[in-house]
C-alpha cells in the first residue's frame, strides 16, 4: 500500500455498513505528529494531504511556511540569549539555534519555556567548544528569564528571624523566594553577561580568571544579579534543596572553609529573597512582607 492509498484510508473510517462516519483519530494523530516533524526537517516530503490551488502538492508553500516556523523559534532563542548571541555574533548564533530547533522543538504553546535546555545543548555542541563560557553564560540568561517570570511573593521581616535560638536556628528551613536561582560557573560569568547586555561595552577580560557565582533574584520589578562567595552559592542551593540551616552550613563550609553564615543571610534579607521558614514541627511561618 503506498503512502497516499495509507493517508485516504486514515482519513475515514467506516461504522461497518460501509458508510463513512469521519476522521480516524489514530491516524489524525499520526499525521499531525509526520507534519510537526516536517516543520522541522527539510529533508522530509511535504504531508500527505497538503495540496495547493491546483489541488496537487505544493512544497514551495509548505517551505514558506517551513522557514517562518523556524525562524519564529529562532528569534526566540535571540531575545533569549541577548548576551549569548552578542559573543558568538548572529550568523554563528542563528546557525547554532536553528540547529537546536531541529533537535528540540517546542514540547509547550508557551514560547516563554522554550529555550530551557539551549545551555545544555550549547556544552555538547561542538563548534562552541572554543568559548568554553558560553554555556554557564545561558544559564545565567536563562536563570533571569525564569526568575522575571516567576511567581510573586513579599519577603519576611528578618526581625523576627533574630528571636530564635542558635540551636532551633539550625533545625529551620529557609523558604526562599521563587524568583531565586543560583548559577555557579568556574568562569567569571555576572561580568561577561553584563558586558554583553544592553548598553555593555566589551573589555579585556581573561575567561580562565576566578570564576563566579550568581544569585538571580526578582522580589518586586526589577530581576537583579548579584555575585556569591562559592560558600553562599553552596548554603543556598542547599536551602532550595529544603536543607535545614543547620546542614545546609555544614555543605557549604565543607566547601569553604570562609563560609559567613551571617553574613549570607544578612545579604539574603536585603535582597528579599526569604520569605518565611519552616520550623522542625513543619509548621510554616510567614512573617509580615517587608520591603527594604
Amino acid at each position: 500500500m503506498t503512502r497516499q492509498e495509507s493517508s485516504r484510508l486514515c482519513a475515514r473510517t467506516s461504522d461497518g455498513n460501509g458508510s463513512r462516519t469521519g476522521p480516524n483519530r489514530g491516524c489524525l494523530r499520526e499525521r499531525q505528529r509526520h507534519f510537526a516533524a516536517a516543520l522541522l526537517d527539510p529533508g522530509m516530503p511535504v504531508p500527505l494531504g497538503l495540496i495547493g490551488p491546483d489541488l496537487q502538492p505544493s512544497k514551495k508553500r509548505f517551505n514558506v511556511y517551513r522557514n517562518n516556523v523556524v525562524a519564529g523559534l529562532v528569534e526566540a532563542l535571540k531575545a533569549a540569549f541577548p548576551a549569548v548571541r552578542r559573543i558568538v555574533g548572529d550568523e554563528f548564533f542563528a546557525a547554532m539555534a536553528r540547529v537546536y530547533v531541529a533537535l528540540e522543538p517546542p514540547r509547550s504553546p508557551i514560547m516563554l519555556d522554550y529555550g530551557d535546555t539551549f545551555p545544555d545543548f550549547i556544552q555538547t555542541f561542538e563548534p562552541a567548544k572554543s568559548v568554553p563560557y558560553l554555556p554557564d553564560v545561558a544559564r545565567l540568561e536563562r536563570a533571569w528569564a525564569e526568575s522575571y517570570h516567576a511567581a510573586e511573593m513579599p519577603p519576611a521581616d528578618p526581625v523576627q528571624l533574630s528571636t530564635i535560638d542558635l540551636q532551633s536556628l539550625s533545625e529551620i528551613r529557609l523558604r526562599l523566594h521563587p524568583s531565586v536561582r543560583v548559577v555557579r560557573s568556574a568562569f567569571p560569568i555576572v561580568h561577561l553577561w553584563l558586558m554583553n547586555i544592553d548598553c555593555g561595552v566589551p573589555t579585556a577580560i581573561d575567561p580562565s580568571s576566578a570564576g563566579e557565582h550568581a544569585l538571580v533574584v526578582r522580589p518586586v520589578a526589577d530581576v537583579e544579579v548579584r555575585r556569591l562567595p562559592v560558600g553562599a552559592a553552596i548554603f543556598i542551593l542547599s536551602v532550595a534543596a529544603d536543607a535545614p540551616v543547620g546542614d545546609a552550613t555544614k555543605i557549604a563550609l565543607d566547601e569553604s572553609a570562609d563560609f559567613d553564615l551571617t553574613g549570607t543571610l544578612r545579604d539574603l534579607f536585603v535582597a528579599n529573597a526569604i520569605v518565611g521558614w519552616k520550623t522542625r514541627e513543619d509548621s510554616v511561618f510567614s512573617p509580615t512582607a517587608r520591603y527594604a
